[in-house]
Order: C-alpha cells, then structure tokens, then sequence
C-alpha cells in the first residue's frame, strides 16, 4: 500500500509539472522596398501567428509604389518567425524557403527588404 501512495505521488508531480516553453512578445517593424513591381494595387505579408498564412496582412504605405511597412507584436517562445510577402495577392520567392526574421534580444526587431530578392 505505502509503494502504491508513494507511486500515486510521483505521477501526480508529474502530471503537475509544465514543460511548456515560456512565451515572450517580440515586437518587429517589417518594412519592403516595392520599387520594382510594376501595378501595384496591395502589399501584404503571410506568416505565423498573429499572420496568417492563407490571408494577406495589408502593409502601410510609407512612398507610393515604393516603401511599405507594418509592424506585428508576436507571443512566441521562439527565436525566429517565418514570412513571404505579397503583392496583389502573389507570393514572392516562388519555390524557395520562406523568409527567416531573427528577433533581437531586446525586443524590438527592425525587418528591411526587398520584394522577391532573398539576402
């Protein structure tokens, strides 16, 4: 009977226990040079939470036809988060990875890039 109470409380503080990973907000600025995309209607941007991979997130413009931006607070307990944009509905980088944005450490991340070209 005392291994059966002393087993009950092992798994208890087992099933207890968290091994969720801690979550932080990462705050990032993306913003896009669309200088060389002729007809221009719509820049967007798909990605993880709190994008959406099936919807576009429509970007601001900064200079028409030129410079668009957003700026998304994610809570994730990773490092990176991944995203294509878009215009007029069509995914940049056809049939290459999706791009990787690294968060910095103090949380606010600044996302600078050019449409379709991968650095």
């Amino acid at each position: 009977m005392k291994n059966k109470i002393i087993l009950s409380i092992g798994l208890l503080s087992l099933i207890t226990t968290s091994c969720v990973q801690k979550t932080f907000k990462k705050t990032v600025v993306f913003t896009i040079d669309v200088s060389k995309v002729k007809d221009i209607k719509t820049v967007g941007i798909r990605g993880e939470k709190p994008l959406d991979w099936n919807y576009d997130t429509e970007l601001s413009v900064m200079k028409k036809n030129s410079i668009y931006s957003i700026t998304k607070t994610f809570e994730t307990g990773y490092k990176f988060v991944e995203v294509k944009f878009t215009v007029n509905g069509n995914y940049e980088l056809a049939n290459q990875p999706n791009r990787k944005v690294i968060f910095n450490s103090d949380g606010v991340t600044k996302y600078n890039t050019i449409f379709n070209v991968m650095k």
